[in-house]
């Protein structure tokens, strides 16, 4: 691959201190950034990092390097500076050149496979209830940061802890015995994890009001918490289970079935997808090799009462248990034996988990313990710890049966889309088939963008009505720029391969293939930050610039045939690269709209 002008630039820079300056400064001092939008230029060099080698000012010495990178660089139409910071105008043949010769090629922005395999772990459902809009981001960001590291050169796995046994199974499981008469997803029309997850909540309000009669007769809310009959025998069903009580075991099939069948929609209609499942079914009873492997080698120690510890105190954490004293796993026995599962099936370099920031210290923990295991493979674990959704009305609970469910949230999306592009008369010419497909595709669109701009870590408030905009910075505005250059495209009669040199350019021109040139950057920011946010500001900036450019230029109007080329050129290049930086993000775009 030839040399970015960046690269070159730094090359040079160190070139012109040693020449000028009889002095050695590292390339990984010196810092290039796009010139502010009030100044002249294009690239901005920091000037101060060399001040200590000139000995002079800024001003003298931006100057003085600035005329040595004029001279030694063709590209360079002129330069200046402003206090420390020298400014770089290139020429309209450089542009020209980097989107004939680099931007238009399909695989610009394409990385070679790196050798590297990396897996990440999203999703992590609990089968006694719907997907709610938390695992719309957790599922959106899992398969986006998934489909940018593959774009990035890595060998992914796409992995899914499904959470299907444990004490809130058997409330759904119990409730539906005692309360469902025989209820099944063909019988309602419901769809299985909705049927499941109705029964978690009559089984949640059937208990409070026991807990509610043991309190009238006297007795305290723990202690009436821990004696109502309920919970009692969601207790026994959960001995019975773990002890292979057959008829309990064919119920929780039974039940696991239905709600893996509504999932399997939900993730479809989702756009998500996975290589691989594991089920904590399988896998909590994983683990206690590992921890008698710690016990032997002294990273973890026994208390009286048989329990096995760890000490991280000198980490700045606690005294953590591992293992209760009758033998039993807690969450991080499991989630020990489950790492070293993954890791001996898959060998991969790196595994990602993507997990709320509620789980930010149970990460820490595991992670450390790993390490002072001795797991070579430690390392390269790492938790995508991201913020909680938020709606306008307050924080969303299960067990109420308050939860925004991830099915509702996708049809109001699909019906917001349908209101609003009707009102703008976006559909015209379309079947009804095709205006589904569309309604469809802004919808989910929208939801997904909106979910996806903003940095993981950050909390954020989502509200769908701000999210369908054809002109804010939303996904919709984006597909709307992309049906347009396909409509220019398509008027234009653009063939692809043609190499089209006009004697100049305007600064729209430019501005777009500037935007369109940082493409592999932002990719490799993007993956190394496991952040889809900045491949999502990306698109609308790109999107941004051509409608600018648009209004601006005219394309199949231009003044002369050369131009008109010119402009379809870049226009193809324009809506090649928000494809694919949509599509990374998992968000279709429309040829129509």
């Amino acid at each position: 691959m030839a040399k970015s002008i960046q690269e070159l630039l730094i090359e040079k820079t160190v070139e012109a201190v040693n020449v000028l300056y009889n002095s050695t400064i590292e390339a990984s001092q010196l810092a290039l950034q796009e010139t502010r939008k009030e100044f002249e230029g294009q690239l901005t060099l920091v000037v101060f990092p060399v001040t200590r080698y000139s000995k002079k000012s800024p001003e003298v010495t931006g100057s003085e390097i600035g005329a040595y990178l004029q001279e030694q660089i063709a590209e360079i139409s002129a330069f200046n500076v402003i206090k420390g910071f020298l400014n770089l105008s290139f020429s309209d043949a450089y542009w020209i050149n980097l989107l004939n010769s680099e931007i238009a090629n399909d695989s610009f922005g394409v990385f070679p496979a790196n050798g590297k395999r990396l897996m990440v772990e999203y999703s992590s459902p609990n089968t006694n209830k719907p997907l709610h809009l938390g695992h719309v981001r957790n599922n959106l960001l899992g398969y986006s940061v998934a489909e940018i590291l593959k774009a990035y050169g890595y060998d992914v796995v796409k992995a899914n802890l499904v959470n299907d046994r444990g004490i809130h199974i058997c409330k759904s499981m119990l409730a539906w015995q005692r309360f469902g008469n025989g209820e099944t997803p063909e019988s309602t029309g419901l769809k299985g994890d909705h049927l499941v997850g109705k029964y978690y909540v009559v089984f949640d309000k059937a208990y409070k009001q026991e807990i509610d009669a043991l309190r009238a007769e006297g007795q305290a809310e723990e202690e009436a918490k821990k004696n109502a009959p309920l919970i009692k025998e969601a207790q026994a069903m959960l001995q019975k289970w773990e002890a292979g009580d057959e008829e309990v075991i064919q119920l929780w099939k039974t039940m696991n079935a239905w709600v893996y069948a509504g999932f399997d929609q939900t993730y479809q209609k989702m756009g998500v997808d996975f290589d691989k499942f594991y089920y904590e079914s399988d896998t909590y009873l994983l683990g206690k090799d590992i921890i008698q492997e710690g016990l032997e080698s002294g990273v973890f120690f026994k208390k009286e009462d048989n329990s096995v510890w760890i000490d991280l105190t000198d980490e700045g954490l606690d005294q953590k248990l591992v293992l209760r004293g009758d033998g039993t796993s807690v969450y991080i026995t499991q989630d020990l034996g489950t790492a070293q599962l993954k890791y001996d099936e898959f060998k991969m370099d790196e595994s990602i988990y993507v997990v709320g920031n509620e789980q930010d210290y149970h990460f820490k923990v595991l992670f450390l313990i790993l390490k002072k295991l001795g797991k070579s493979w430690a390392n390269g674990l790492y938790h995508l710890s991201y913020g909680m959704v938020d709606l306008p009305t307050g924080k969303m609970k299960s067990r109420e049966g308050t939860v925004v469910d991830a099915d509702d949230l996708m049809k109001e999306m699909f019906d917001t889309a349908k209101t609003r592009t009707e009102e703008l008369g976006k559909t015209e010419g379309l079947g009804e088939e095709e205006k589904n497909e569309l309604y469809e595709t802004i919808g989910m669109g929208a939801l997904k963008y909106f979910l996806l701009k903003v940095d993981p870590k950050k909390r954020l408030l989502f509200d769908p009505n701000e999210t369908v905009d054809f002109q804010g910075h939303t996904g919709p505005f984006i597909q709307y720029t992309h049906a347009r250059i396909k409509s220019v495209l398509r008027k234009g009669n653009f063939q692809e391969g043609q190499t089209v040199t006009p004697e100049s350019i305007s600064s729209y021109e430019r501005d777009l293939i500037q935007a369109l040139a940082s493409f592999p950057q932002i990719i490799e920011a993007s993956a190394k930050e496991f952040s889809p946010a900045q491949l999502a500001n990306f698109a609308y900036e790109v999107a941004k610039l051509y409608n600018k450019f648009y209004h601006e230029e005219s394309i199949l109007k231009a003044e002369d045939e050369t131009a008109k080329a010119f402009r379809l050129q870049l226009s193809a290049s324009a809506v090649r690269i928000i494809a694919k930086s949509m599509n990374l993000l998992g968000i279709q775009v429309p040829e129509r709209m």
